[in-house]
């Protein structure tokens, strides 16, 4: 029997940039740390709840979104480059169960630039399937990014 597969590699991407208060590493690892990722991750509208890192290539990861009507979204991937405190490449496949699929998950890149005592944090998502899903990642991520800034601003001299 031959399964058929989603084309893993769709033309479909996004980028966002914010600059945040602190440094590269200070930023880096407030993105790649599973205690302060509870403290910060989703838009508005979404917590999480529960979130599980093991930051090595190759390691994996899962974020839980719990939404307003007490769904939760789960995000997994695979960690596939890792350049602290620089840069972080990951796999992404999101859905209420996900099974891991290295094969057809998409991609994202987070880059950590230097700015004077500010860091610019460029999120490069790529291999998006359709057009609602690139325009429901993009409010996802400027919303994270609203969390991960205030959230940086807030412990600034807590580190």
């Amino acid at each position: 029997m031959t399964m058929s597969r989603k084309p893993s590699s769709p033309s479909l991407s996004l980028l966002v940039r914010r600059l945040v208060s602190g440094d590269a590493e200070r930023a880096f690892k407030a993105w790649t740390s599973a205690a302060q990722i509870l403290q910060w991750w989703g838009p508005s509208h979404v917590t999480c709840p529960q979130c599980d890192i093991d930051l090595r290539v190759g390691g994996r990861y899962r974020i839980a979104n719990l939404l307003p009507d007490g769904s939760i979204i789960w995000i997994i991937g695979q960690f596939l480059r890792i350049d602290r405190p620089r840069l972080v490449e990951y796999s992404w496949q999101a859905g209420p169960d996900p099974e891991f699929d290295p094969d057809a998950a998409e991609r994202v890149t987070v880059r950590f630039v230097a700015k004077g005592a500010k860091t610019e944090i460029i999120v490069e998502h790529s291999h998006i399937s359709d057009r609602q899903t690139q325009s429901n990642h993009n409010i996802g991520w400027l919303g994270c990014l609203d969390g991960l800034e205030l959230f940086l601003a807030d412990t600034r001299g807590k580190q």
